[in-house]
C-alpha cells in the first residue's frame, strides 16, 4: 500500500510539472497582446472556461469531497491563479463590449460555483455521493473542453497540414493525459480516469495526425492570422 501511495505521489508530481507547463503555453499570446495593447481577434472564452474548470477540480480534490488528491488541488490551484492573470490581461486590453461579456461570464461562473457548493454540502451527506456529484460535473467540463483540440484536428485533416498543431504541444497533451490517467488508476478514481483517458486518447490522435500529414505540410505558406489565433486558444484542453 505504501509503495502504491509513493508511486502515486511521484506520478502526481510529474503531472503537476507537465500541467504547469501546459498552463504556461499561451504566454506568447499574452505577450503579444500586452505589446500591441489590444486583444484583436483572440477570444477570452477558453481562459474563462479553464478558470471554472480549475475551480471545479480544486473543489473535487478537497477533503470534504475526496481524500488523497492533494496534488490535484495544487496544480489546479496554480492553474486557477494563472488563468486569473490571463483573464485580467484580456479584460484590461479589451474594448467595452468584450469587457462586459467577460464580467457577465465571470458572474455566471461565480453563481454556478456557489450553487454547486451549496448543493454538495447540503444535499449530499457522504463523501461517496459528494464525489460522484462533483466528479460528474468535472468530467462534463473536461469533455466539453476537448472540443477545442477536435477543431484543430478537423483543420489538420481538411488542410492536410500540421503547421498550426505544434508537435511538442500535442506530445505534452498526450503525456499529461497519460500521467494523470495512471495517477487515477493507482487509487482507481473513475472521475480522474475517464477525462484523462480521453485526454490521452486525444493527444495520441494528434500525434498520429502529425505523423500522417507532416510530409504534406507547406511550412513556408502564410495563412490567415486567424488560424494562428485559433490554435493559440486551444492549448488549455488538459486538466487533472
Amino acid at each position: 500500500m505504501t509503495d502504491t501511495a509513493t508511486t502515486r505521489t511521484i506520478i502526481g508530481l510529474i503531472g503537476n510539472v507537465i500541467s504547469f507547463l501546459l498552463f504556461l503555453s499561451p504566454v506568447p499570446t499574452f505577450v503579444k497582446i500586452i505589446k500591441e495593447k489590444a486583444v484583436k481577434d483572440f477570444k477570452s472564452d477558453p481562459y474563462v472556461a479553464t478558470l471554472l474548470n480549475c475551480a471545479m477540480w480544486i473543489f473535487y480534490g478537497l477533503p470534504l469531497i475526496t481524500h488523497n488528491n492533494t496534488l490535484v488541488v495544487t496544480i489546479n490551484g496554480i492553474g486557477f491563479v494563472i488563468e486569473c492573470v490571463y483573464v485580467a490581461i484580456f479584460f484590461v486590453f479589451s474594448p467595452g463590449k468584450k469587457k462586459t461579456r467577460i464580467i457577465v461570464e465571470l458572474v455566471v461562473e461565480v453563481i454556478f460555483m456557489a450553487i454547486v457548493i451549496l448543493i454538495t454540502v447540503f444535499a449530499f451527506h457522504t463523501s461517496k455521493t459528494r464525489a460522484m456529484f462533483v466528479g460528474i460535473l468535472c468530467i462534463i467540463f473536461n469533455i466539453c473542453m476537448y472540443s477545442s483540440p477536435l477543431t484543430v484536428m478537423r483543420m489538420v485533416i481538411k488542410t492536410k497540414s500540421v503547421k498550426y498543431m505544434p508537435f511538442y504541444l500535442s506530445l505534452a497533451n498526450f503525456t499529461n493525459g497519460l500521467v494523470w490517467l495512471i495517477y487515477g488508476l493507482l487509487d482507481f478514481d473513475i472521475n480522474l480516469v475517464l477525462p484523462n483517458g480521453l485526454g490521452a486518447l486525444s493527444g495520441l490522435i494528434q500525434l498520429i495526425l502529425y505523423g500522417i500529414y507532416y510530409k504534406s505540410t507547406k511550412w513556408d505558406d502564410d495563412d490567415d492570422n486567424d488560424v494562428r489565433g485559433d490554435r493559440s486558444e486551444v492549448e488549455l484542453s488538459s486538466s487533472a
